[in-house]
């Protein structure tokens, strides 16, 4: 008994001595004052250590103020230059390794694909990107996607009703000779979303039978836009009774201004994820790199992102996002799988260029 009772209070005395010296067993579960501000996010304390000029290539001049919220918190002014992914894609193989800009900014994502294949874009890692989807980012990190644009149909109310047409409802509807002549789209070796078009109809109906409705397609289409806005300004001017078109809230607020109307196809919605990378040897690298990660890693920025785009796809790329919900039934687009627009890219343009003919050399 007096050795039970001896070996207890020798317990107690260790005890009490590693609780006077700090040692181990003290609870960790009380932490210290100074730890607890783990929650700000640690690029913030990158920003000031930034500067110079970013220069961004970008498909609108409309993300000014995105830019100007970063130049605000971070010192690096910004030069805006605006340019279709396939045009920026062009470039950059023209400048053989030394691009003109340091960040690339929306476009279809079969170009950013292309660029990293070739090897022409910086590898761009933060923490928050294990909250975005693994469908719209890069699995090497080399590109994001800021969203997804989708596809139908805009169409001149005023027009089809003089030519005593109906309107189409779906993809093969357009194949009908009554709309010879009246149909527009873009070039989609310029317009990355016309290029999803493409790629997206020739996934779903098949090589051989996607190329055949290409042809006849063609023979209906009286010219190939050299911008990706080129079939709604066209329609909406009165010029085309139907264009093949990006569909957005902007586009929507058209129904109200113009006799224009949507259509959805029934035979389904092709759809493109819209990238963001930073090019390899770029002057400013650095801040381009950050500008990716502040995008990213704060909400705030990507709710303005979304605003200005009049989209709402943002929210497929991360879940997570509050404020921001999508606007229609994910059902409705088409099955594609995205690892065949970079690399079918090249092939497909090449036979899409011999087909199209002149009717997208002319103004």
């Amino acid at each position: 008994m007096k050795k039970k009772l001896l070996s207890l209070c020798l317990a107690a005395a260790m005890v009490f001595g590693l609780a006077a010296c700090g040692g181990s067993a003290a609870p960790s579960a009380t932490p210290a004052p100074t730890a607890a501000p783990t929650a700000t996010p640690a690029p913030e304390a990158a920003a000031p250590e930034l500067s110079g000029t970013m220069k961004v290539v970008a498909t609108s001049e409309d993300y000014v103020t995105l830019f100007d919220k970063f130049t605000e918190e971070t010192g690096v002014k910004v030069e805006l230059l605006s340019m279709s992914s396939g045009e920026v894609l062009s470039k950059l193989r023209a400048e053989g390794g030394t691009p003109a800009a340091d960040l690339w900014f929306g476009g279809g994502i079969d170009a950013f694909m292309s660029a990293k294949d070739d090897g022409l874009l910086e590898q761009v890692q933060f923490d928050a990107a294990a909250d975005l989807s693994d469908t719209y980012k890069d699995a090497d990190g080399y590109w994001y996607s800021k969203g997804i644009t989708i596809v139908g149909f805009l169409v001149n109310d005023k027009l089809l009703e003089e030519l005593k047409l109906e309107a189409p409802t779906s993809w093969t509807d357009l194949l009908k000779s009554e709309y010879a002549g009246e149909i527009i789209m873009s070039n989609p070796a310029v317009s990355g979303t016309n290029y999803a078009v493409v790629n997206a109809l020739l996934q779903t109906m098949g090589e051989e039978e996607g190329w055949k409705y290409f042809e006849g397609l063609n023979e209906n289409i009286a010219y190939y836009g050299k911008r990706g806005s080129d079939p709604k300004n066209k329609t909406i001017a009165d010029e085309y009774a139907i264009g093949i078109s990006y569909i957005d809230r902007g586009v929507e607020a058209l129904t109200e201004e113009y006799p224009v109307s949507i259509v959805y196809p029934t035979d389904g919605i092709p759809w493109v994820p819209e990238g963001v990378a930073v090019f390899k040897n770029a002057d400013n690298v650095e801040a381009a790199k950050y500008f990716v990660e502040w995008l990213f890693s704060n909400d705030d920025n990507l709710r303005m992102l979304a605003e200005i785009d009049q989209k709402d796809g943002v929210k497929l790329v991360k879940p997570s996002l509050e404020g921001v919900e999508l606007g229609y039934d994910t059902s409705i687009l088409m099955e594609e799988d995205l690892s065949l627009f970079g690399a079918q890219r090249t092939e497909i343009l090449e036979r899409f260029e011999t087909l199209m003919g002149d009717k997208a050399a002319n103004e």
